[in-house]
């Protein structure tokens, strides 16, 4: 923050796992032993020499100086036909050749050195890139508390950095301290695992307060920790600082390659470098990528060289009959070859060796039938192929001057076979710009604004579309343009303070408090213009406390202990000062679905304010809760219509004994370090997140870039399949696979769903065991019902589009099952997984042959320069085949004239 206005913020217990008095639990006992055994002694160069760790150099390139030439040669001869050239050049030294050794020798050495010139271009890019990498800069500490810039490739284990706002991390880091006194930082992995979604990291309470860079002059520490290994999940470790020990857990790891968000700067040491830290491990050497047509390419050789052999074999066979009736009864038939004295080559007394060795010659006279100029040809014609694609402009992305980068030549051709599409959807299809368009208080719907979805199932249905709305007066308000980044609202009778006037104000008052509370988002003041801006994990959470701030409930300060807001005072009009005492946080997880805030207003009373998704807050009502949840289950419904993300807010008083038992269960579940560390938090979480009162629901909008109908369009036409991963509930994801054209009118829907009403009849029982065995076989029972649908739609060629939801995804994948799921989805146009957990979406995402800025590049990449590379490659191939078939032809017949 501008001014250093984020340094005088207090923070704690915005996360609920502070670490403190955390204490070791039977994992941390492994520590020392095998798998186990790495001490970094910190700001301890001298102790640390005599541990000899990697350094931090790192290289993605396939080849070394010392590995070039003997794995470049290997990539070539894996190539049938220059191992046929490679024969024939060997032949060409020894008297059966017909030519001199130059004329095969000459071509192929022309060949491989220019095939192994165009693989040394590709790696040298790679080098660059390394390079570029490696000497980053990162401020070092030097000693006597002076920190200064060092490359990254300099750096070793036990380094103390210091990494600033918006910078990579150079090596995995354990985080010592932060800009923010209780030493929370904010983490981007999105290089690492996909996510947008801000991660919150906080180091141990013992290092906390080394806020300035003179406080590491004579810091001392040492840490024991595990291997190198690929996990990016999990960590243990632990730190003795001042004869004190205390546990370390993935909440204090900073990996490589993430990036330092919304944290003015961060102190970390050096624990894992270079080819040790987490990202390396999970990368693979770049693989040796061969195309379809390459491969194709070997057969028809095969297949040319069957034939040259048949040819080679037919003309010695009359050679020899011939050579052996040289010599008939003493008598020379051809005097003029005088085989009464000739070489082993035309012996008529050893006939069927000379045979032999004229199918040699035979062989390497008709050797053009194989061509060797193809494949060097291809190899020049795909890097001028790579060159079209770097340079189009259209497919350039201005805004954050971002042009398509081709990786590798190898697989040009292939864009033009692309079959199968895998997208995630929030940052790929969208935007990830939450707009904060409407909502739902004490079952009325509020919020006049028209999504994209809403103009796309017009459109469907042959309505007229909506491009203007009316608010309650009657006037026209633009929905297409939001003023204010983050809030697209639109509805009179609750803007303005006018939401006193309202029916159910005191719900309408307690809903909007609860946006401005229940976060973990940072306040941010730009010091040229006074404006309040938030700085948070997620876009959905900042819209959430700009919609609060617009609706007169302003979040402004945070300090360690209580929330500060400016609330329009219902009475007075005005708006009036209050503090909130913040006393915990259940943070929002994948598998708890739910955010709550437990605080205490300035009369004394103890609130849990609580927004999670509508599958679990519906069930966690009291009976005097429910008043309005019929209605907003509909309006719930109706949003998700409309591809907006929804929440559902509500809130209970708590008392004192009950708050008081929570307290002291819950910071006993944070502070443990035990293998079931989050199932303990979620059963806490579970006790105290119940008996909750019903306040309404919001709804958010996250834009599709642009072109991305138009895009999914085109690509259906072409036949490719798409698969869409995205978190949001069935409705949504469907109703949003209709406004970019994932889904079309006439296509037949295939559902597989985990919330049948056997499986929640179940879950309601509470037996895990037979519910696991029972979803399973539900699962399975969908999949095949579902191939029985494919068998039968097949036959009247009707379009067929999967959506499935993450649970049974999981259970679809499993070894038994996968096979038929995948017969399932591969019949499919189009296929969309639903309620998708991050880790699900985060396979496979660290490496790429081509890469583009926006989803609806696709269209031009695969379509156009996919289909200009195949034509070009595949008449290239032919090209060349025709010439040497010919050439052969020529040469054949001259040979049987002579």
């Amino acid at each position: 923050m501008a001014g250093g206005v984020k340094k005088k913020l207090h923070l704690g217990r915005l996360h609920p796992f502070r670490c403190g008095t955390k204490s070791f639990q039977p994992e941390h006992s492994l520590i020392g032993g095998p798998g186990f055994s790495r001490v970094v002694f910190c700001n301890n160069t001298e102790s640390q020499r005599v541990l000899t760790y990697g350094n931090n150099y790192v290289t993605s390139t396939k080849y070394t100086l010392a590995t070039f030439f003997p794995k470049s040669i290997f990539e070539q001869f894996r190539r049938a036909a220059n191992i046929f050239f490679l024969i024939t050049a060997i032949l060409s030294f020894t008297p059966v050749s017909p030519s001199s050794p130059v004329t095969s020798v000459l071509p192929l050495a022309l060949v491989i050195a220019a095939a192994m010139l165009k693989e040394a271009m590709e790696d040298l890019r790679r080098k660059k890139q390394d390079i570029e990498v490696n000497n980053r800069k990162v401020k070092v500490h030097r000693g006597e508390g002076v920190f200064d810039n060092a490359k990254w490739m300099n750096l070793q284990v036990g380094d103390i950095v210091r990494v600033e706002k918006d910078e990579f991390f150079p090596a995995d880091l354990i985080l010592l301290s932060s800009s923010y006194e209780e030493a929370i930082c904010y983490v981007e992995t999105m290089n690492l695992d996909g996510e947008t979604n801000l991660k919150l990291k906080q180091a141990v309470d013992a290092t906390s307060k080394l806020h300035e860079d003179s406080g590491f002059q004579k810091f001392r520490a040492v840490i024991k920790s595990e291997d190198p290994n690929a996990n990016l999940y999990s960590y243990i470790g632990s730190l003795q600082l001042e004869e004190q020990q205390y546990p370390l857990t993935p909440q204090q790891l900073l990996l490589r390659e993430s990036k330092l968000r919304n944290t003015d700067f961060i102190y970390g040491v050096v624990i894992f470098t270079g080819h040790d830290t987490k990202v390396v491990q999970n990368s693979t050497a770049p693989p040796s990528k061969r195309s379809k047509i390459e491969r194709r390419m070997d057969k028809i050789v095969y297949l040319l060289f069957s034939i040259l052999v048949l040819m080679s074999f037919m003309g010695p066979i009359f050679f020899g009959i011939s050579t052996r009736e040289d010599l008939e009864n003493g008598t020379m038939t051809r005097w003029y070859l005088r085989p009464d004295d000739t070489t082993i080559y035309y012996d008529p007394n050893r006939a069927p060796v000379a045979a032999i060795l004229n199918f040699l010659t035979f062989i390497m006279l008709y050797s053009f039938l194989i061509p060797i100029p193809l494949y060097i040809t291809l190899e020049i014609v795909k890097v001028i192929q790579c060159t079209f694609i770097n340079q189009d402009l259209h497919m350039y992305y201005e805004e954050a001057d971002k042009p398509a980068k081709t990786r590798t030549s190898n697989l040009n051709e292939e864009l033009g076979q692309v079959n199968t599409i895998l997208s995630d959807k929030t940052g790929t299809l969208t935007c990830n710009l939450m707009e904060f368009i409407k909502c739902s208080i004490a079952g009325t719907a509020y919020g006049h604004g028209v999504t994209e979805v809403e103009r796309a199932l017009a459109r469907r249905e042959g309505l007229p579309s909506a491009k203007e709305v009316t608010n309650g007066e009657g006037q026209v308000e633009n929905s297409n343009k939001a003023a204010i980044k983050g809030f697209n609202f639109f509805d009179e009778r609750i803007t303005h303070g006018k939401w006193v006037n309202e029916p159910h104000a005191d719900v309408i008052q307690k809903f909007l408090l609860l946006l401005a509370i229940c976060h973990t988002a940072v306040p941010e003041v730009d010091e040229d213009t006074g404006r309040l801006s938030y700085e948070a994990e997620s876009p959905d959470e900042a819209a959430f406390v700009i919609a609060a701030r617009e609706l007169g409930f302003e979040f402004y300060e945070r300090t360690q202990t209580s929330i500060l807001l400016h609330e329009f005072h219902p009475i007075s009009g005005r708006k009036v000062q209050r503090s909130y005492k913040l006393l915990n946080i259940l943070e929002f997880s994948s598998s708890r679905k739910r955010m709550s805030v437990i605080v205490r207003n300035m009369e004394g009373k103890l609130l849990l304010l609580c927004k999670g998704a509508d599958s679990v807050m519906f069930e966690r009502l009291t009976k005097n809760g429910k008043e309005f949840e019929e209605q907003t289950q509909e309006h719930i419904n109706e949003y998700a219509n409309a591809g907006l993300r929804t929440l559902v807010l509500a809130y209970r008083e708590l008392d004192e004994e009950e708050y008081n038992k929570f307290n002291e269960e819950f910071h006993e579940a944070k502070n443990s370090v035990s293998a079931d560390h989050e199932e303990l938090m979620e059963k806490v979480a579970e006790k105290i997140e119940k008996d909750l009162i019903l306040l309404g629901a919001t709804a958010v909008e996250d834009k599709l870039q642009n072109g991305v109908p138009e895009c999914i369009d085109k690509l259906a036409q072409a036949g490719i399949k798409i698969w869409v991963l995205t978190g949001d509930k069935m409705e949504t994801a469907i109703n949003i696979g209709f406004a970019c054209c994932l889904l079309r009118q006439g296509v037949k829907q295939i559902v597989i769903s985990s919330e049948t009403p056997k499986i929640k009849a179940l879950e309601k029982v509470g037996d895990n065991s037979s519910v696991a065995v029972a979803f399973r076989e539900n699962v399975l029972e969908q999949i095949l019902e579902a191939k029985e649908s494919l068998t039968t739609l097949r036959k009247s060629s009707e379009a067929l589009a999967l959506i499935i939801d993450g649970k049974s995804l999981s259970c679809a994948l499993e070894d038994d099952v996968k096979g038929l799921f995948l017969e399932l989805a591969l019949g499919c146009a189009s296929v969309i997984c639903c309620r998708c957990s991050p880790k699900q979406k985060a396979l496979a995402v660290m490496s790429s042959d081509i890469a583009i800025a926006q989803f609806r590049y696709l269209e031009r990449l695969l379509l156009l320069h996919g289909h200009w590379c195949y034509r070009r490659i595949s008449i290239m191939a032919k090209l060349p085949t025709m010439i040497g078939i010919c050439h052969s032809i020529m040469s054949s017949s001259r040979q049987f004239l002579w």
